[in-house]
């Protein structure tokens, strides 16, 4: 019985060629993005230039193709209509439609449209989030490709995508590949893109989102290095229309000189430097990055202020701090030349000694030896008393400063009188 068995086990018929069924995680499917292709355009040519129709055809298909393996052939095809070949030209044998960004009418009210199948793609699945991001950062480095409505076009999609949040600000960064700023495509691309940008959110909220990728302090970038200031910026930006992004600029870069100002400044003075050095320096910058006096004095009384480690004792911090500005009495008088340079500076001795509860008493010293010391004048300070103050702390401060406005002002008088008898 046993032998018959094996005698028929071996007589088991087999066909030569026979193909016998792989697992289905043996098999290993062919990468195959024209039949994706192909039935993506069949179905747009299908639902025509109807962009409701067009996003719920894109949300069933989902079901049947596989957008997740395909999804650079997907936005290529939404974006340009069909398949791209590296550089961002269409390729000649394959199919394409016009149902698609790069053929629609070149506004910003059929961008918005656009926009929004591509945000409800996405919302769908959300898988697709990562691959639109590198489509768009590709697209961009791409530019030079396309023509100039396809820019323009894009340039306004892109726009409306970051504001609506779909986009993420950190794509902007294949804007600064060195030749698309050489050649200037990336600046004019820009002008469409932040034009769109502004026009759904605002200036503020642009800013935010390019803070949050550290985007904020780059936007230079997009000219060639000999190019790259904001004058040159600013008057780009300001004649294609974008006043508001040209005044971002400048006052970021601003913020930022002055926060650099402060930083070297300290360090300057931790190691000792001679005032003159200083001084120079200080004005450099000052010119350099225009850059107010009052401004300066603010920046220069901060690090003064914060180069010492000082007394908790109310009765001993005074005197230590008549002998500390003392010292830098001749750096503070270089920068306040101007009578709205000394205000600031009383201003800001005002805030400091009333922030820091221990200094309150040490006001009017302060002050007396900014005016022994030709820092500060009569005039800004009868000024200040009168109605320049800041409401921090005035009570006590213009109590402490009662008898020597006083003095001041008879002073003032008597310098008057002498000179009529002069006359």
């Amino acid at each position: 019985m046993v032998s018959f068995m094996n005698n028929q086990k071996q007589q088991k018929p087999t066909l030569s060629g026979q193909r016998f069924k792989t697992r289905k995680r043996d098999e290993k499917e062919r990468f195959d993005p024209t039949q994706f292709q192909d039935c993506i355009i069949q179905g747009l040519t299908e639902t025509g230039t109807d962009l409701e129709a067009v996003a719920k055809f894109l949300d069933a298909s989902g079901a049947k193709l596989d957008y997740r393996r395909y999804a650079e052939t997907l936005f290529d095809i939404l974006v340009a209509g069909g398949m791209l070949a590296p550089g961002g030209t269409l390729a000649d044998d394959m199919m394409r439609t016009d149902v698609c960004v790069f053929a629609a009418q070149e506004d910003l009210e059929t961008m918005q449209a656009f926009a929004q199948v591509f945000n409800k793609l996405i919302r769908r699945y959300k898988y697709l989030e990562k691959g639109f991001e590198d489509e768009v950062k590709k697209l961009l480095l791409f530019l030079k490709g396309f023509s100039e409505s396809e820019r323009n076009k894009l340039a306004m999609l892109t726009g409306v995508l970051l504001a609506n949040g779909t986009l993420n600000a950190s794509i902007l960064n294949s804007l600064y590949n060195e030749n698309l700023v050489k050649e200037g495509v990336s600046a004019a691309f820009a002008v469409k893109l932040f034009k769109s940008w502004i026009n759904e959110k605002d200036i503020n909220a642009v800013a935010a989102s390019l803070r949050k990728v550290s985007m904020d302090n780059r936007l230079m970038e997009l000219f060639p290095a000999n190019k790259q200031s904001v004058e040159h910026f600013t008057k780009y930006f300001t004649e294609a229309g974008l006043k508001e992004l040209s005044e971002y600029v400048r006052n970021q870069q601003t913020i930022g000189a002055r926060k650099e100002l402060q930083k070297e400044l300290q360090e300057q003075m931790s190691r000792g430097d001679p005032f003159k050095d200083i001084i120079l320096y200080v004005k450099e910058e000052m010119k350099k990055n225009n850059i107010p006096e009052p401004i300066v004095i603010g920046i220069i009384w901060s690090s003064v202020m914060s180069t010492v480690e000082w007394n908790k004792k109310e009765e001993l911090v005074a005197e230590q701090a008549i002998k500390h500005l003392k010292q830098y009495s001749p750096l503070l008088a270089a920068f306040t030349t101007q009578g709205q340079s000394e205000l600031t500076l009383l201003l800001k001795i005002q805030e400091y000694c009333y922030d820091n509860i221990h200094f309150m008493k040490a006001f009017q010293k302060i002050v007396v030896l900014f005016y022994k010391a030709e820092v500060l004048s009569e005039e800004p300070i009868l000024k200040w008393y009168k109605d320049a103050h800041v409401a921090k702390g005035k009570s006590v401060f213009l109590e402490q400063m009662k008898k020597f406005v006083e003095w001041l002002k008879n002073a003032e008088e008597e310098s008057e009188s002498e000179a009529e008898e002069g006359d």
